[in-house]
């Protein structure tokens, strides 16, 4: 089963991303802020599969998230997918120089947002 941290501090997008994902029968840990992202990252020493990041968070944001997740020396690459509203060119542009491995702009379509992810999963394995 893979494991996907949702970082994410809108209050509906998570339910319908983690009632989407559940389907496939992912493991997710929902975290609001990117405070609580870097201390699951801690205390689970980066083993997820898959992260899923809105950019515009308190405490660290989307792109601190990202650097922190693929500057990081040893360890299994883990991909991201960076999901925003803020569909503007330049924080696009700005995430997938970061690292960034896919972009999703809000509302999550469901099957765009499966297909994605899948793909991702498969990719890193």
């Amino acid at each position: 089963m893979s494991k996907i941290l949702l970082v994410e501090d809108d209050e509906v997008m998570p339910k319908i991303m983690e009632r989407i994902l559940h389907r496939e029968e992912y493991q997710i840990d929902h975290v609001t802020n990117g405070k609580e992202a870097f201390s699951k990252l801690d205390e689970t020493n980066f083993g997820y599969d898959l992260i899923i990041t809105d950019i515009m968070m308190p405490y660290a944001n989307g792109f601190e998230i990202l650097s922190k997740v693929k500057n990081r020396p040893d360890g299994k690459p883990i991909p991201v997918i960076i999901v925003s509203n803020a569909g503007n060119e330049d924080m696009i542009l700005e995430g997938f120089k970061l690292g960034a491995d896919d972009f999703l702009k809000k509302p999550v379509i469901p099957g765009e947002l499966l297909i994605r992810v899948k793909r991702l999963l498969m990719q890193y394995k």
